[in-house]
């Protein structure tokens, strides 16, 4: 039977672009699963018209290659969607035609079903929740302390929080913050259903201590995070929290790739050290084409007086701040208290001004 384009007066609905017949059919599916329907073409020159407008869009793999040659204007909630077994569309493309989520079916089927969901006209809209994202730029650069500190901070001052561990290979940010003991689910238990991820019960199910709640590893087994169970966890960070902060690992996969895309600020923690800014300047360069706003923190001591701004002039990247050495903090982390917790020494200060920055920043650009 064939399809048309139907003609809507009203509010906008959900954009699918493909004209692979079994892809379109999944989609509509999933769609009437969100309880919306769609608006469907075949190609971007009929796509134009409509691009801007529409709450969300959904770009189909066969569609990626002729999008990219129109050249059609980047957007925010925009999806690559392609089908499992018929080759990897690649993050590579996703990024030249500023797609921010790349969903593969089935396993993405859920997380879709959510995002038609929020694209029915007269749903709530998507929350607005922040997300900051911090990586280091070499091995033990204090990130993860940071993430810590800054999660901390913001739940001090009334923020609902999300802390998400990104870096595998970190140990655990439930140890950074004393809550090795804690109940909750961590990534393993998340991600075992095909990396499928239930986004409105997320947060219930994390560990928690008030407002601030961690996904985490465990000690358990390595394996790779799928890059859907991070794109569902950052979605539920934006609707259910104000501030979501990950702790990114220096190798980036897809699930950090993914949140690098995200971010509204990405913070690069380097001690003011030679061999740290050299290995640092590799990390700038692979983390810079996937965020827009990346800033340096230097952490002192600078055993050869190397100062912050020169650390800053040598990656090429504004100075966030300085973090001076706190001798009490180590022994506080292996005694089990959470970085910042007392909102007094060095961290904590510098956690509180770069959040309020953050809420300065936000409010110029007039994001609620």
């Amino acid at each position: 039977m064939p399809r048309r384009t139907p003609v809507h007066t009203g509010p906008r609905l959900p954009l699918v672009l493909t004209s692979d017949g079994d892809l379109l059919d999944d989609l509509l599916r999933l769609a009437a699963a969100g309880g919306t329907e769609v608006e469907v073409v075949a190609d971007p020159a009929a796509a134009r018209s409509r691009w801007a407008a529409a709450p969300l869009v959904l770009v189909g793999t066969d569609q990626a290659q002729p999008c990219l040659r129109a050249r059609l204007p980047r957007r925010p909630r925009m999806v690559l969607v392609g089908r499992s077994g018929l080759g990897d569309p690649g993050w590579e493309l996703a990024e030249l035609i500023g797609a921010e989520h790349v969903a593969i079916l089935p396993a993405a089927e859920p997380w879709l079903v959510d995002r038609f969901a929020e694209g029915t006209p007269g749903a709530t809209a998507t929350g607005t929740g922040r997300v900051v994202a911090v990586i280091g730029g070499r091995g033990g650069a204090g990130a993860s302390v940071l993430a810590g500190g800054l999660a901390v901070t913001a739940t001090r001052g009334g923020l609902r929080t999300l802390l998400v561990d990104a870096d595998p290979l970190g140990g655990g940010l439930d140890l950074v913050l004393g809550w090795e003991q804690l109940e909750g689910l961590r990534w393993p238990a998340l991600t075992e259903a095909d990396g499928r991820v239930d986004a409105p019960a997320l947060v219930r199910a994390l560990p928690s201590r008030g407002d601030l709640v961690v996904l985490s590893w465990d000690r358990g087994a390595l394996f790779s995070l799928p890059g859907e169970a991070m794109a569902a966890t950052l979605d539920a960070g934006r609707r259910g929290r104000d501030l979501v902060v990950v702790d990114l690992p220096r190798q980036l996969d897809d699930s950090a790739v993914i949140a690098l895309q995200a971010a509204d600020q990405v913070y690069v923690v380097v001690p003011a050290e030679l061999r740290a800014v050299a290995a640092a300047t590799r990390v700038v360069a692979a983390t810079l084409p996937h965020c827009t706003e990346l800033s340096v923190v230097v952490r002192g001591p600078a055993p050869g007086r190397l100062k912050a701004r020169e650390v800053a002039r040598a990656l090429h990247l504004p100075l966030a701040g300085t973090l001076r050495p706190e001798p009490g903090l180590g022994r506080g982390l292996e005694r089990g208290e959470a970085p910042a917790s007392t909102g007094k020494g060095p961290l904590a200060s510098l956690c509180q001004r770069l959040l309020t920055e953050l809420d300065d920043n936000a409010s110029a650009a007039g994001v609620a």
